[in-house]
């Protein structure tokens, strides 16, 4: 047997609501770091505290924390919209190891990012503010969730404000080029750069457990 076609061996099909325990999960966290707020520097995901102070548990553990109310309550409607729909078509441990993939390596992407950041800003004399940068959120592993969402069900329409009907792969597209844009025009904390690496992990997730291209998939949805 292959290296591929060992990653490729799929689960015994179940499924047990982890998207229900995710929020869950993630609503108690949130409690917990409202009473303890000094601890998110502990668990949130930086260059220096993996790489300086051997906080391993940060990239898996950044997902679990959020910024404020509003930081939590749009990624849990998005976990609970688009993760429920590809929980049930991939089967909990499946959707399990898509969610951490996506959240864990879109995390170490964005730890690079910094990284690279730091040297420009050493190298022009500035100080390397960006090894201090703090990431929390689950944005990355639910942006992943939503590409896989239009993966699966490509013909499926999202009502933007519940009026307008949007394409499931065309909704990603449009996000992609928002978060691009974003990126180098805008000035706010939010990590684009790990929304987009959402979008990428979850592509390879996808081409490399499942066996499946997704430009392929969306072609063959609107061209056959």
């Amino acid at each position: 047997m292959t290296i591929l076609s060992k990653l490729r061996t799929p689960f015994r099909y179940s499924y047990s609501n982890a998207v229900l325990l995710l929020i869950v999960a993630n609503a108690a966290v949130y409690l917990l770091f409202k009473f303890f707020p000094y601890y998110k520097d502990f668990f949130g995901l930086s260059f220096f505290g993996v790489m300086h102070k051997k906080m391993y548990w940060q990239p898996f553990t950044y997902m679990f924390i959020h910024a404020d109310f509003m930081h939590l309550l749009f990624n849990m409607l998005g976990l609970l919209f688009f993760g429920v729909s590809v929980e049930r078509s991939l089967g909990t441990k499946e959707f399990l190891l898509l969610y951490f993939f996506v959240g864990v390596f879109s995390g170490l992407f964005s730890v690079g990012i910094y990284y690279v950041s730091a040297l420009w800003q050493i190298h022009n004399g500035f100080y390397p503010t960006m090894l201090l940068v703090n990431l929390i959120g689950a944005s990355g592993a639910i942006y992943g969730i939503l590409f896989s969402f239009a993966v699966i069900f490509p013909r499926a329409r999202i009502f933007i404000y519940g009026i307008i009907p949007v394409p499931a792969p065309l909704l990603v597209a449009g996000y992609a080029l928002i978060e691009v844009v974003s990126n180098f025009l805008g000035n706010s904390n939010v990590a684009h750069m790990t929304h987009l690496a959402g979008f990428g992990f979850a592509w390879v997730y996808f081409a490399v457990r499942m066996g499946v291209n997704p430009i392929k998939v969306w072609r063959n949805t609107f061209y056959d």
